[in-house]
């Protein structure tokens, strides 16, 4: 019997903006748990929740004070025991974000290490070195930080004078642990411990691939490969970079493992958030005694070309097969612009990082929202595991007229502007379309704006109405569980010409093909075929443009 966790589609909540209980403009926990026949009803497996622990929310969450607490904006520890409580009395399985590279700056030991100065055992959790050049004023070496300027902050020593540096591959305030220290390490078993006594059934790995530095710390000239500005496959090995990748990262996950291992079945999970190429580094994360799952981020980085599509298809399938492991599929996160507008800007235009009034590329939201639905129709046909972010099953596009002023992301901070960031993707949802913050909460408080095209997207206009991108994934989702999608063997179809992807899925109820057409005519699907859904309407009885289908393949006579 294949496990769960390799067939599961699990859907991505971001806490922030998924539903607000309280008024106060912000999501929290009870409206999460508010929600959740929603998500049952959608018809995925499962939850991620992304960071609600305490916080002081510089990044969002992501820069963790206290690992076992809920911050208060969020809720209290019982509404997280609800939350899981009402998740699997619905069959939810329920993930929760583990963020182990960096605390928060407020996270007590960093404090204690600030309080304790140089040379000393508090300040050996994190990565604090002298200056160099003259009286130690210039960073220990030419690292930078993903969001942007140096990778290095220093400090003012408890005598006040200008004293040692403390690395943070990210913002300011998310100084870096040195997990090569054993406290480091014991803390964060302890921390699974705490959440799986709780009834997590696993954990999303954040930055999965930072944790181990290469040792003394080398000086590399280049820009850090950043999670958010992911290239082409011109780019060099990440493990090349001292920060990225480093063989150690896997005798800590070997060790986690082994500790979600015995808890016993169903198996509790550990997927990795690994920005790491070529694939051939990314399979080791999934090895047998190591991560049960990783994203397949190559995917969605994918230009919208046939023959790329194809090829990172074939790649991933053959590289992860290699260690025994099925992919995980992802078109989108709270990290990247929604796939509604990314697929709106010309084919193969680079990943921007935020869109905004004044992009120098503004996508063509009706091409975007074509192009999603097909590629999530072809996502969804594909054997493995796969993520939603919430508001994709709604077609939502990043908010494109943003205003500067309300901006948050530290990126935008730390670029001096130049990088708008992620707030576009990060927009509260709309649930009622004529209601006060579109049925965000109960006031119409928002911690982002909600664009005016969202009123006609909310949840009320889309439900239960033929052809909306809400019932298409309803029933992709109805479709994928029914035929066992997840588990099938899938043989590429021949006889299309290069502008189409079309493979053949032999799962528990026949034989099924998904056929996506990325040329410019229509083509005509298998013959004697039954169709049982397309991403838009067929013209003519032929599949258009930008478009793709499933269907059930005639039995041999």
């Amino acid at each position: 019997m294949t496990p769960w966790w390799q067939e599961a589609v699990l859907y991505q909540i971001y806490p922030r903006s998924f539903a607000d209980s309280d008024g106060d403009g912000m999501g929290d926990l009870p409206g999460i748990t508010s929600r959740l026949d929603y998500v049952r009803d959608l018809g995925v497996d499962g939850i991620w929740v992304s960071p609600f622990y305490l916080s002081p929310m510089n990044d969002a969450g992501y820069d963790v004070a206290d690992y076992r607490r809920v911050d208060p904006v969020f809720g209290s520890t019982a509404d997280a025991d609800a939350l899981l409580r009402r998740a699997h009395e619905l069959g939810l399985k329920v993930l929760v974000d583990l963020v182990p590279n960096h605390t928060s700056s407020e996270h007590a030991w960093f404090q204690a290490a600030l309080a304790a100065g140089p040379g000393s055992p508090e300040r050996a959790r994190y990565h604090f070195r002298d200056g160099q050049g003259r009286g130690g004023a210039q960073p220990p070496n030419r690292w930078r930080s993903v969001f942007g300027g140096p990778g290095w902050t220093r400090v003012v020593e408890p005598d006040g004078t200008p004293g040692q540096w403390y690395l943070h591959l990210f913002d300011v305030t998310q100084p870096d642990l040195n997990w090569e220290h054993p406290q480091v390490r014991a803390e964060f078993l302890d921390i699974l411990r705490y959440w799986l006594d709780r009834g997590v059934d696993g954990f999303r790995v954040d930055v999965a691939h930072a944790l181990v530095k290469a040792p003394g710390l080398p000086d590399y000239d280049d820009a850090p490969e950043a999670p958010l500005t992911a290239a082409g496959d011109e780019r060099p090995p990440t493990h090349l970079a001292p920060m990225w990748d480093q063989d150690g990262v896997h005798e800590i996950y070997r060790s986690w493992r082994a500790l979600l291992d015995s808890y016993g079945e169903p198996a509790r999970i550990l997927c990795a958030e690994a920005w790491v190429h070529p694939v051939e580094r990314a399979m080791l994360y999934v090895r047998p005694d190591e991560m049960h799952q990783s994203f397949a981020f190559d995917f969605l980085d994918t230009p919208w070309r046939a023959a790329d599509l194809r090829e990172v298809i074939a790649h991933d399938r053959r590289a992860l097969a290699s260690v025994g492991a099925a992919p995980t599929w992802v078109l989108s996160n709270h990290d990247v612009v929604r796939t509604a507008s990314r697929l709106g800007l010309p084919a193969g235009s680079p990943r921007p990082n935020g869109l905004g009034p004044r992009s120098s590329v503004r996508p063509d939201p009706g091409l975007g929202l074509r192009r999603a639905r097909a590629a999530a129709t072809l996502m969804l046909a594909l054997p493995g595991a796969a993520y939603l972010y919430q508001g994709e099953e709604l077609g939502l596009p990043d908010h494109l007229e943003l205003p500067d002023e309300v901006r948050q992301d530290p990126v935008w901070v730390r670029t001096e502007h130049r990088e708008l960031g992620r707030d576009g993707c990060r927009v509260p949802l709309p649930w009622v379309g004529d209601a006060p913050s579109l049925g965000f909460g109960p006031s119409e408080r928002t911690w982002l704006p909600q664009p005016p095209e969202y009123a006609a997207l909310a949840v009320d206009q889309q439900v239960g109405r033929p052809g909306s991108t809400l019932e298409l994934y309803r029933r992709l989702l109805t479709l994928r569980r029914e035929h066992g999608v997840g588990s099938a063997a899938l043989t590429e179809l021949t006889g299309y010409g290069d502008e189409v992807i079309a493979y053949r899925l032999d799962g528990r109820s026949g034989a099924l093909a998904v056929v996506v057409n990325l040329g410019a005519s229509g083509v005509e699907l298998p013959g004697g075929s039954t169709l049982l859904v397309a991403s838009d309407p067929l013209v003519a009885g032929r599949l258009p443009t930008d478009t793709a289908a499933w269907v059930l393949l005639a039995e041999a006579p």
